[in-house]
């Protein structure tokens, strides 16, 4: 079977294809904007890298030629012009659906976000739902996965919590009070290549989390005493980071903004784990704590 990746330099794209790179029964076509992304790709038999723009409905349809199913990962949570949440997370989106209609695509995966809602008073959270809309009403069968941070290694969240273990000490937004459920990227992976496999008829939206709740202050607690670290936590008021950040986002055209620090300091609730659905059997935390800090 042949699949495709849009944003395979991602990191979510990256551990996908390592994903496989290690299967018998998978081949992959990776879709990248530039050179310098296609050099990330890692070299393998089963995957080819083609650049591809979002932009030429055309190319895109002639890039899925001959693919089973296409998982789209491309996206974006900080805006830098001229990056915005409506071309970078809807209008990708909305093309590549447009191009695996065309192509006779079997299948779409999306990887959303959890919090993605039409009602939202976020934008980003907005904008995922309208991404997971167009792709629902494509005409082609569809699978969005709703997911919360990320950790593994190369992912964002590691590396943060790998700096700030390091560190020893850090300022949290509101004191880290905010709940998450921390995902190991593997069982993401596991669970897209599975969608690609089955391709179930119609869409659905499934929300898949890790296996644990508690507190990014909790998260960091955790991490630190798996690398043997002590630490030292202070406050920054939500209000006054979202102010600053409010400055700066408009002064610079972007960056870290109001609506990134609402985002970040999101409770990460759902009312069901579709781990059973999608039969995947969730790493433990602490494994994925050892992965990222030993």
């Amino acid at each position: 079977m042949k699949i495709a990746v849009m944003g395979a330099n991602s990191s979510v794209g990256l551990n996908l294809l390592a994903h496989v790179a290690a299967s018998e029964d998978l081949d992959v076509m990776a879709g990248v904007r530039s050179k310098r992304a296609a050099d990330l790709v890692p070299a393998s038999p089963r995957i080819t890298s083609r650049l591809i723009s979002y932009d030429d409905v055309d190319d895109l349809t002639a890039s899925l030629e001959g693919v089973s199913c296409v998982v789209h990962l491309a996206g974006i949570l900080i805006e830098r012009r001229p990056a915005t949440y409506a071309n970078s997370n809807v209008a990708t989106a909305a093309a590549v659906a447009e191009a695996a209609r065309r192509a006779g695509v079997g299948h779409v995966v999306l990887v959303s976000v959890i919090g993605a809602s039409p009602d939202s008073p976020n934008r980003y959270f907005r904008s995922k739902a309208e991404a997971e809309r167009v792709v629902a009403e494509s005409g082609v069968s569809s699978t969005v996965l709703r997911t919360p941070i990320l950790l593994g290694p190369g992912t964002a969240g590691a590396a943060s919590i790998v700096r700030v273990v390091g560190l020893g000490h850090a300022k949290l937004l509101g004191g880290g009070r905010y709940t998450m459920r921390p995902l190991d990227v593997d069982d993401l992976s596991r669970a897209i290549l599975g969608v690609c496999r089955r391709q179930p008829g119609g869409t659905a939206v499934h929300e898949l989390v890790g296996p644990e709740s508690l507190t990014f202050r909790e998260l960091l607690a955790r991490a630190a005493s798996v690398a043997g670290k002590d630490m030292r936590f202070g406050v920054t008021p939500i209000w006054m980071a979202k102010l600053g950040a409010g400055i700066a986002s408009f002064m610079q055209g972007g960056g870290m903004s109001p609506t990134v620090i609402d985002v970040i300091t999101a409770d990460e609730v759902v009312e069901k784990n579709a781990d059973w659905e999608l039969d995947i059997t969730l790493t433990s935390l602490s494994d994925t704590l050892q992965k990222i800090l030993t």
